[in-house]
């Protein structure tokens, strides 16, 4: 942030000299001196506090703090008060430590005759008014670990990071992400270069096809190429149908709508004309028959006689001929890639017109071949189900990413590291942070209230659930859950926000650090409904055979039925009508990671410590529908490899899969970035449609916020990067 605040001075500089802002130049210059925050700098913060105990100026050194306390200090939370009074408390005893060890017992005694009415009370300061009286105070076992430059370096360094954490947290203004916005717009140009660039080598190579294709035909003018193929009175035929639906149909097809209108005109068929000479129709004609330059018969009747005669010809070849004549016309407007797919809209759109005309049978198995050659003949791949329009990324973060989920409205997002920090933030119209929470006990749980969404729950290792609410950024309710079982694992908001799901355990398996062996025996828990309103504990679930420590939790759209999973690899469903379990069945060989209901709700997935992605029946308990293997990348344990045998484990925490709107794609986890699959109810569970990336540390974490056609995918990694993929639906 230091930085940042002295290239904004800068500016802030350059943009006064130009308008001749001189005077005020100058207040900026002399506020700037006296500047007792130092730009922010905490260095320079230290450094400042340092003169003050070097040179014994304890009215300087009192003033800087209490300036400090009213400026930054005031501004956090209650929680953190205790924190502030011990780094005030060890700042004064290293004051008193300098003064014993440069021999300046004068400012000893003089500390504490002005602070005695201040400390006397206080219980850490009750043994510390006899130092100015012993002899050797440094020997003295009380005061000995004070005297060290141990202890010195650890609360300098303390106190290092206390600010600089706490000059990340403040709200900034906007002015300083000036920088940040000049980054992106870099990266931005530099991506449009490198697209401009494809595209014109796109362009080349398509230019350099269409020569070798002119010289393959001795430089002939397409539509001569195309008559001894197809007979003059059927590309009049086509080339008419396609002018109408051109014309009146909308095209199907995302790309068309942005393309030039005149660059999809047709090509206008060549006429006959009196002038016509007898060899140049020969060419165009297949039939041998000639219609002599002085015959006066109206084209109608021509056209009437040429349909006659095509529609005695076989349908097939017809239908080729019609096919062929698609494909030269692709080559004569041929474009870059992204262009093409509007053409192949319009030849979906001409060809049924075409063969409607004919009084065909076997119009519509006709119409399947002919799309599918002029895939293979154009070169065009079937069509992604999405195309990924942009990627942003969310760096707020420092250490590795355990839950990150969006709201029910998908307006914000919450994201929970292993250090404990929360960050709440919104990526519509931009990414801005909105709250930064931070917890002294460590938290393991994260899920957003339904009614209202604005309210965030939060489950920590010690037994307790905190409702926040992110709009006043302020606790509501901390409720304590039991002390025997003090780790949350799971929580889980009921859809019509009266109650949520607490899953607690026993004891922790293992987490980020691949020391802790893991446990032969599944760790004991509890599932417990709390009410939202009353912050009551309703009842406990009976867990059967034996309370286990339940990993995941999902209710369903209405809150009717809820399933989890659990450490012994059983999934269980619960009717929440009646609060006991409907069925259960063991799914996994190992623990369950997690579980979701399927988009009509007759299913449930779920991806477990053996590394299958299943698809299970609630109708049929234990019956498979699906069933897949999937790398362990994308369900762990996640793990990150660095220099000098540097190593990092982590075990699943947050989901692992996601839906989209209509429940037929999921987004999982893989090494580096998201991975869309297209569901299937066959052995082959998933087929890969696309790969996000843009990661370079495992995503453990995922989710999928859906609106209309667009929607965004959120892939989380250990090294705290959230990238926010925004995908367009291709609507066939």
């Amino acid at each position: 942030m230091g930085s940042a605040v002295e290239r904004t001075e800068e500016h802030v500089r350059e943009y006064l000299i130009y308008r001749g802002f001189t005077s005020t130049l100058k207040h900026l210059d002399s506020d700037i001196k006296a500047d007792k925050e130092k730009g922010f700098r905490v260095d320079k913060i230290i450094d400042q506090l340092q003169q003050f105990v070097q040179n014994f100026d304890l009215f300087g050194l009192k003033e800087y703090w209490l300036y400090l306390d009213r400026r930054l200090f005031c501004r956090l939370e209650d929680v953190y008060r205790s924190t502030v009074n011990k780094l005030r408390t060890s700042l004064y005893r290293y004051y008193i430590i300098n003064t014993v060890q440069r021999g300046n017992l004068e400012k000893t005694q003089e500390f504490f005759q002005k602070q005695a009415l201040e400390l006397q009370g206080q219980a850490e300061w009750r043994d510390w008014f006899i130092l100015p009286f012993i002899p050797a105070p440094e020997q003295n076992p009380t005061f000995s670990p004070y005297f060290s430059r141990q202890w010195a370096d650890t609360f300098l360094v303390s106190l290092h990071n206390f600010l600089s954490v706490l000059f990340q947290v403040l709200p900034q203004p906007v002015l300083l992400s000036f920088d940040a916005e000049v980054q992106k717009a870099t990266s931005l140009t530099e991506e449009n270069e490198q697209l401009r660039q494809l595209v014109f080598a796109l362009q080349t190579e398509s230019r350099d096809q269409r020569d070798r294709d002119e010289m393959v035909h001795h430089k002939l003018p397409v539509y001569v190429q195309n008559m001894d193929r197809l007979g003059d009175t059927e590309l009049d035929l086509v080339s008419s149908q396609r002018a109408v639906s051109t014309g009146t149909t909308p095209s199907r097809n995302f790309f068309s709508t942005f393309l030039p209108q005149g660059r999809r005109t047709p090509v206008k068929p060549p006429q006959i004309t009196a002038g016509t000479s007898p060899g140049q129709v020969a060419v165009g004609r297949k039939d041998p028959p000639t219609i002599p330059a002085s015959t006066s018969e109206p084209a109608t009747s021509q056209s009437q006689q040429a349909t006659t005669q095509s529609t005695n010809q076989p349908t097939n070849q017809r239908h080729k001929r019609i096919q062929d004549h698609e494909k030269e016309r692709k080559e004569l407007f041929s474009k870059p890639p992204s262009q093409t797919l509007e053409k192949k809209g319009e030849a979906a759109e001409v060809e049924p017109a075409a063969e409607t005309s004919s009084d065909t049978p076997e119009s519509p198995s006709s119409n399947n071949k002919s799309c599918g050659g002029e895939s293979e003949g154009g070169g065009l791949s079937a069509e992604q189900p999405f195309i990924k329009l942009s990627q942003e990324e969310y760096g707020e973060h420092h250490s590795s990413i355990m839950h990150c989920r969006v709201d029910c409205s998908g307006r914000r997002v919450a994201s929970l590291d292993v250090d404990g920090v929360i960050k709440v933030w919104s990526f519509n119209p931009i990414m801005q942070t909105k709250a930064t929470i931070m917890s002294k006990s460590p938290l393991l749980s994260l899920e957003w209230a339904t009614k209202p969404d604005r309210l965030l729950l939060l489950g920590s290792g010690v037994g307790t659930v905190r409702l926040y609410d992110t709009d006043a950024k302020k606790n509501l309710y901390e409720m304590n859950i039991d002390e025997t079982h003090p780790r949350i694992l799971s929580l889980a908001c009921s859809p019509s926000g009266s109650s949520f799901v607490c899953s607690a355990a026993a004891v922790s398996r293992s987490g980020s650090s691949d020391s802790v062996p893991r446990l032969p025996f599944p760790v004991s828990g509890q599932l417990l409904l709390w009410d939202t309103k009353t912050v009551k504990q309703q009842l406990q679930f009976s867990l059967e055979p034996e309370p286990v420590a339940i990993n995941c939790t999902a209710f369903n759209h209405n809150g009717n039925l809820l399933v989890t999973g659990a450490a012994d690899g059983v999934i269980r469903l619960f009717d929440m009508q009646r609060y006991e379990s409907a069925m259960s069945w063991r799914a996994h060989d190992g623990e369950v990671y997690s579980v979701e209901f399927s988009y009509d709700e007759n299913t449930v997935f779920s991806i477990g410590e053996d590394g299958k992605f299943i698809q299970w029946n609630i109708h049929r308990c234990g019956v498979k529908q699906s069933e897949q293997v999937l790398p362990q990348d994308a369900t762990g344990p996640f793990v990150l490899s660095g220099y000098s045998g540097y190593k990092q484990v982590q075990v699943p925490r947050g989901r692992l899969f996601a839906f989209d709107s209509e429940g037929q794609h999921v987004l999982t986890c893989s090494s580096t970035g998201g991975l869309v699959y297209r569901v299937n109810t066959g052995e082959q569970a998933l087929d890969s449609v696309l790969s996000l990336g843009g990661h370079k540390a495992p995503v453990v974490t995922v989710d999928w916020c859906s609106a209309v056609d667009c929607g965004t995918c959120l892939t989380a990694s250990m090294d705290g990067k959230i990238k926010l993929s925004t995908l367009l639906a291709q609507k066939s």
